[in-house]
């Protein structure tokens, strides 16, 4: 297992174990969270653990010409039911996502920690809200890294029936829009593969993540 020290370096991606795991400890600095989602990482640990550092092969992705809305999607997305706002209120969405109840799951990786971290990166530009709003009431939402071609997505939330896929189908409509290669969906579930969403080899999904530093 690779031990982070103060030096602003990973391991090469290929050093992960089977579950995906490349290194343990570091900081959250925004330099060292940037560099990491450059690379293809992320963070992801709980509340009493050391920071881990993941780099999962395969790794789910969406293209966003290749997302599915459904009959009953598409119906909700041309009614007047739900608004989007971008950035209105991106702690808002943090403290949702932490504080949402998820089955099978215990406690959140989104640590106070983390908080300090991402609220920081969006100030600086790089971390994204998307927020859904029910008149006046915050029902959905989600949040990510924006780097310019690929958009790494970390978590959503919904209070309401359909309104993480409304926030979710808009960021990838406003992402095809600018052209851009991808969301990181970072790994697989149902709910992600319902959306258009497909695991592709880790080394595919960095060759894309470079097309920006050529």
């Amino acid at each position: 297992m690779f031990f982070l020290g103060e030096s602003l370096e990973f391991p090469p991606v290929e050093n992960a174990n089977a579950e995906g795991l490349l290194a343990v400890g570091g900081d959250l600095s925004s330099a060292r969270l940037l560099l990491a989602y450059e690379n293809g990482i992320f963070p992801w640990f709980n509340e009493d653990s050391l920071i881990l550092w993941w780099s999962p092969d395969p790794r789910m992705v969406l293209f966003p010409k290749d997302v599915k809305i459904s009959k009953s999607m598409r119906k909700v997305l041309k009614s007047a039911s739900f608004r989007l706002t971008k950035n209105h209120c991106f702690e808002r969405v943090l403290d949702q996502c932490a504080n949402i109840k998820r089955e099978g799951q215990q406690g959140t990786w989104i640590t106070k920690e983390m908080k300090h971290a991402y609220v920081a990166l969006h100030k600086k530009g790089f971390a994204q809200s998307y927020e859904v709003w029910e008149g006046d009431n915050l029902v959905g939402g989600l949040y990510g890294i924006d780097l310019g071609h690929v958009f790494c997505g970390e978590s959503m939330f919904s209070t309401a029936d359909n309104a993480s896929k409304f926030a979710f189908i808009e960021l990838v409509r406003e992402l095809d829009r600018k052209n851009y290669k991808l969301i990181d969906c970072q790994l697989y579930t149902e709910h992600l593969a319902s959306l258009g969403a497909i695991e592709i080899p880790r080394t595919d999904f960095i060759e894309i993540l470079r097309e920006k530093q050529r």
